[in-house]
């Protein structure tokens, strides 16, 4: 049990994290190399988190940042193909890079992460809390290490400034006033209401 909340995946976890974003499988990217037309295309990183770039064959991109991709093509192109490659990528759409929303909130489903995402953030992109959802139950699964977490958070506290909004991370799940989830925390909840801090316990 922890009273600081949960603690942040690590890069092994998530084999791509939120900050910075790392590429993962079914991504799609745009790759521009300046002054190459031909070299320019948009692409979707394949199930095993590959992709095959013209000229130098299949790269391994998943875990990679954008920049470290473009790092990887230059190298491949460098003196060989392209005398000094400018290469740039970005993001299109991510897929493999998603929370879940779900229970009382009014669009429950996946949402992706891009940049830094917190509690708050995630509820409103899921368009917000049911009219009657129970905003003191609110909770964060997660694997960290290949441990499975959950922590348990109140809305309104956070929203009053009592602890701060937690971020989340890809592969989180987000469970909103349901008492099945609270259930885990039913030891605990009468001697900490959540005012002061969030609850975390490991799911055995």
């Amino acid at each position: 049990m922890s009273d600081e909340g949960l603690p942040e995946p690590t890069r092994f976890d998530l084999l791509s994290s939120s900050r910075p974003y790392l590429i993962g499988p079914f991504d799609k990217l745009t790759i521009d190399v300046f002054g190459i037309e031909d070299l320019s295309k948009k692409v979707q990183i394949d199930a095993s988190g590959r992709l095959s770039f013209p000229l130098i064959g299949v790269i391994e991109a998943s875990g990679l940042t954008p920049a470290e991709l473009a790092q990887e093509i230059v190298k491949k192109l460098q003196g060989r193909y392209v005398r000094n490659p400018e290469v740039t990528v970005n993001l299109d759409e991510t897929v493999s890079q998603v929370i879940t929303v779900d229970g009382q909130v009014k669009s429950p489903g996946l949402y992706p992460v891009i940049g830094r995402l917190t509690l708050i953030r995630a509820v409103a992109t899921a368009g917000g809390t049911g009219e009657f959802a129970k905003l003191n139950d609110v909770v964060i699964f997660r694997t960290v290490d290949g441990q499975q977490l959950a922590g348990l958070y109140n809305l309104k506290a956070i929203r009053r400034g009592y602890y701060s909004d937690p971020e989340v991370f890809a592969n989180d799940v987000i469970v909103v006033g349901d008492s099945q989830a609270r259930r885990l925390f039913k030891d605990l909840i009468t001697v900490a209401p959540l005012l002061t801090a969030p609850l975390v316990v490991l799911i055995r």
